[in-house]
């Protein structure tokens, strides 16, 4: 997938993250750029971010970073950081390739808002089903 208009329609179906209000902004070679406006119902019982919002735009941004090249990749391991509550109304992850093996592949992915506040970090290995 090369037009970002058919990769848009096939992440459609990554149903959890889009129903929940990610959406992708940019992608390229190993890269992923994909956003949320923060609402009301992303927030947990004390009005902070839920814990899972920036972990699940993160997942989602590897995914999507991973697969529109027509490379099958699924997670392996993943692990966030959360270091701050954002400021912002928006929530943004890219997630760039630090290293992509015959079989596995290891991403890094930011997660900031709008004003640049550095909401967490988060580290992704993934497995090609198969590499092409």
């Amino acid at each position: 997938m090369n037009d970002i208009k058919e990769i848009k329609e096939f992440f459609e179906k990554d149903r959890f993250a889009t129903k929940n209000g990610m959406y992708i902004e940019e992608v390229g070679e190993k890269y992923a750029k994909c956003a949320l406006e923060i609402t009301d119902d992303h927030r947990n019982a004390l009005g902070a971010l839920m814990g899972g919002v920036p972990y699940t735009l993160a997942d989602f941004c590897f995914a999507v970073a991973t697969n529109h090249e027509d490379t099958p990749t699924v997670s392996l391991s993943s692990n966030i950081t959360y270091l701050s509550q954002p400021k912002g109304k928006t929530l943004f992850a890219e997630a760039k390739c630090e290293k992509d093996g015959k079989t596995t592949c290891y991403y890094s992915i930011k997660i900031y808002d709008e004003l640049g506040v550095k909401v967490a970090d988060a580290v992704t290995t993934g497995f090609h089903i198969q590499k092409k």
